[in-house]
């Protein structure tokens, strides 16, 4: 591996093979290796702190095999599991996040911003309050709902061609639609149901535990490195459909099968947890202007993604202890503002 003689316009990393070469940014390498770093002191102080507190270095000594059995008990079998559940979820949102931006080609094209959201959790409230189904049921809802609704959104966006202020606007329709028939859904459920299903709603991490990890880690196993994959891809896309022919690239198919995993993503996240808004959204763009790449980065984006859901979740259990708020509340008040701020700019900007 050398330094590229080539003038990228940052400090770059080429590896040369016979038939292939491998361009490294360094900035989005420091970046990566930093965003890991505070995931991992984040969930350091999640395991540490809470009704029973444990030092640090107990905490430390205990993910290494040692330590009280009833220290092993609170961190390992659970504080351990809702925080790695964090990191996968606000990894594979920010991925969420990255591919509908890089899609739409606006930073306002989160799936929970154009409507995708709101349509895994039609689909899992449709299972849980009318059919009864358990995890698994309400995880195959939810993706149904994700991808209906993601047809319907490019399907009325849709004018000979999709594009991105159509998709925007069309997408806070249908997800304004789609919220208040979630709304009626509740309102007509069991008094006990609707409890139920109003908590779950909120986005929470609480109750789960390694049930729930191992599969979400199976099916982001398979996932993820399928979002990588398509990176290259979908940032020949954002030069704009014939630039990216003329390079190569099968645009509708590209398009289809980016959709297709970043509903599966959004799907997941909201069949285990609830709708958690906002970590779609804010990520990808923070990650963005700080490793200054011209557009949206995936990995960035998931190490940053991972450390706002787990810095969020500690928030939330932290800030009115004994009293834990969910997750998807932090996220919402916090990403509000961002939000707003992003409205304004992009405002200016037109």
């Amino acid at each position: 591996m050398s330094r590229s003689t080539v003038d990228f316009g940052k400090p770059t990393l080429v590896s040369r093979g016979p038939r292939w070469s491998l361009r490294f940014d360094l900035r989005v390498a420091v970046a990566c290796a930093v965003f890991l770093a505070l995931t991992a002191a984040a969930v350091l102080v999640s395991l540490a702190y809470g009704t029973y507190e444990i030092p640090l270095g107990e905490v430390i000594r205990t993910l290494q095999g040692g330590g009280e059995s009833g220290t092993r008990k609170i961190v390992v079998e659970w504080r351990l599991p809702r925080a790695l559940l964090a990191v996968l979820f606000g990894a594979a949102l920010a991925v969420a996040g990255a591919i509908f931006q890089s899609v739409s080609r606006n930073p306002l094209g989160s799936p929970d911003i154009i409507g995708f959201s709101s349509g895994s959790y039609t689909g899992a409230l449709v299972v849980m309050l009318i059919s009864g189904g358990g995890y698994y049921q309400v995880a195959a809802g939810s993706l149904i709902g994700g991808l209906a609704t993601a047809l319907a959104v490019f399907l009325l966006a849709y004018r000979g061609g999709t594009q991105a202020f159509q998709l925007i606007i069309v997408g806070i329709g249908v997800s304004a639609m789609l919220a208040a028939f979630n709304t009626w859904l509740v309102l007509k459920a069991d008094i006990e149901e609707a409890m139920l299903a109003a908590v779950w709603g909120g986005g929470s991490l609480n109750s789960l535990g390694y049930d729930q990890f191992w599969p979400v880690l199976a099916v982001l196993v398979v996932l993820l490195p399928l979002a990588a994959a398509c990176g290259p891809a979908l940032r020949q896309l954002e030069l704009g459909n014939d630039a990216a022919a003329a390079l190569g690239t099968r645009a509708n198919a590209v398009r289809l099968v980016a959709v297709v995993l970043g509903v599966g993503l959004t799907a997941l996240v909201t069949a285990s947890a609830g709708p958690i808004a906002f970590i779609a959204l804010v990520a990808p763009q923070i990650a963005r202007r700080i490793t200054r790449s011209s557009s949206v980065a995936l990995l960035p984006s998931a190490a940053l993604g991972a450390f706002l859901l787990v810095l969020a979740d500690l928030i939330g259990q932290r800030l009115f202890a004994p009293v834990q708020l969910p997750v998807g509340i932090v996220t919402v008040s916090i990403g509000g503002l961002y939000f707003v701020w992003l409205l304004v700019r992009e405002a200016r900007r037109t």
